[in-house]
């Protein structure tokens, strides 16, 4: 397989879930684990708060791969996300100093909005453009004739 081949299929693999709110979970959930330093040894001696410090972010990223790879279920990992990146405001140094926290509220808000069947947007000037053509092919049909030979 080719590189293009594997990029087209890449491409269309993204477009059908929501792949940036995915990508936006896994890395906040990431960025807090890596702000979390203490060895996992300190971690179960401290207690629960502590335990609770690495579960967090792991089910943040577990999360996000499950939006990546399950997208019908979205929805739910949404919510549950962005529960998750809430609790993690007390329980990870303030979220991740604030930017892991942001990373998994945003990417579960994209995960949530995503809509699958969705047809993407016109620009106005592409709206504009089919109304004339629309209106040019009206007024054809009325009078009978293309116009041919008239000046633009």
């Amino acid at each position: 397989m080719t590189f293009t081949q594997w990029r087209d299929r890449l491409r269309v693999w993204r477009g059908h879930r929501p792949f940036a709110g995915g990508v936006l979970l896994v890395l906040g959930g990431a960025e807090i684990l890596v702000t979390m330093k203490a060895p996992l040894p300190v971690i179960l001696h401290v207690g629960m708060q502590g335990l609770a410090g690495y579960l967090l972010p792991s089910l943040m990223v577990v999360c996000g791969l499950l939006i990546l790879f399950n997208p019908t279920q979205r929805l739910f990992y949404s919510i549950i996300a962005i529960l998750l990146s809430l609790g993690t405001w007390l329980t990870s140094n303030i979220g991740g100093f604030v930017v892991g926290l942001l990373l998994g509220a945003v990417g579960s808000s994209i995960s949530f909005g995503w809509l699958p069947d969705q047809e993407p947007r016109k620009s106005r000037r592409q709206e504009r453009e089919e109304a004339r053509a629309e209106t040019h092919a009206e007024s054809v049909r009325k009078d009978g004739f293309s116009g041919a030979g008239e000046p633009a």
